[in-house]
């Protein structure tokens, strides 16, 4: 198996045990999918939320939104 393969030769450079390596990648795996639950999530909340009546509010705050790192 060429992942197992690779994740032998991973463990021998870096010294940590396979189980530790598993772990490792699993929290990895699950941090970088929260992030694009709370997106989903903080999608679902704009899009409950009464749009404004002035368009120039709402283009700012798009803008704003587009340039912020999450």
């Amino acid at each position: 198996d060429p992942l197992f393969v690779k994740d032998e030769r991973l463990a021998r450079k870096k010294r940590p045990s396979r189980s530790s390596l598993y772990s490792q990648a699993l929290r990895e795996y699950l941090a970088r999918h929260a992030k694009h639950e709370i997106t989903a999530r903080l999608d679902r909340m704009c899009a409950e939320m009464p749009a404004t009546s002035d368009p120039g509010i709402a283009a700012a705050s798009r803008r704003i939104l587009e340039f912020t790192e999450w």
